[in-house]
């Protein structure tokens, strides 16, 4: 919690046109004692973001006015420090993944319970706290880097995951994230030989399998699999077998053959 209490003046914003949704996110959010507000709709939120300093702003796509999509666009022009997650119905994730490649960090689906959404919040603000030059540990680096992907900084996660790597070699993440860098950039070919590498070290990684899997296959439209987060390595450690599915950092991508992907900005 130590992160969490360096970034109390930071605030969270809830942004839903449905009532007992902003309720319940409020109530989950308040044993993190970080100072919050809500907003009814797209209007109301833009008017608070001029108003008032956020950090964490939990974003519904489907609201009457301005839509989410609409106030992500927005934010990421105005304020684009703020972190945004997206709150989406049960079955709309392609509109969620949209949201991400707009800039999002996460999204959570409807129904949640108080510990996920409490969970998420952590995540977010603890990975924020991080800092490029304090951090040495393989665990933190492995988090910035996904930080760093999540704000399309690709060059420079590409540094801090080769930081990883030096820091403790024997671990797979490191080698599917650079591979899923890779992927992002279009060399397929070169993206599964550290899927590979990730997985001569570790044969069970399912993130590194899902990738190399979805690379080899005559249609690699799919999801880049960033591996798991804090929450499920604590999670795995108390269960027998399984892997929880929360929170995994998915990124939209497309054969290069159709068009537009993800990175394709990136100088």
């Amino acid at each position: 919690m130590e992160s969490i209490e360096k970034t109390k003046k930071t605030q969270i914003l809830i942004v839903d046109d449905e009532k007992n949704i902003r309720l319940t996110m409020s109530q989950s959010l308040e044993p993190l004692e970080i100072p919050l507000q809500t907003a009814v709709n797209g209007e109301d939120a833009l008017l608070k973001l001029r108003d008032f300093q956020f950090g964490l702003v939990f974003l519904d796509l489907k609201m009457p006015g301005i839509d989410g999509m609409e106030v992500l666009r927005r934010i990421k022009e105005d304020w684009p420090k703020i972190r945004v997650v997206i709150i989406t119905a049960h079955g709309s994730i392609e509109s969620a993944v949209e949201a991400m490649k707009l800039g999002a960090v996460d999204f959570i689906q409807k129904p949640f319970s108080p510990v996920e959404i409490r969970d998420l919040a952590s995540l977010v603000i603890e990975r924020e706290a991080l800092d490029e030059e304090s951090v040495i540990d393989y665990p933190s680096l492995i988090d910035l880097t996904k930080r760093h992907i999540s704000d399309r900084e690709f060059a420079t996660a590409r540094e801090t995951v080769r930081k990883a790597i030096a820091a403790d070699p024997a671990h797979p993440e490191s080698y599917n994230l650079l591979g899923a860098l890779l992927e992002i950039k279009g060399d397929w070919l070169e993206a599964q030989k550290f899927y590979r590498a990730a997985l001569d070290i570790d044969p069970t990684f399912k993130a590194a399998w899902a990738n190399l899997e979805r690379t080899t296959s005559w249609n690699k439209f799919g999801k880049i699999d960033l591996g798991p987060d804090k929450q499920e390595k604590k999670e795995e450690k108390t269960r027998e077998t399984g892997t929880s599915e929360r929170y995994k950092r998915w990124i939209q991508v497309k054969d290069t053959s159709q068009g537009h992907k993800w990175g394709d900005d990136e100088k």
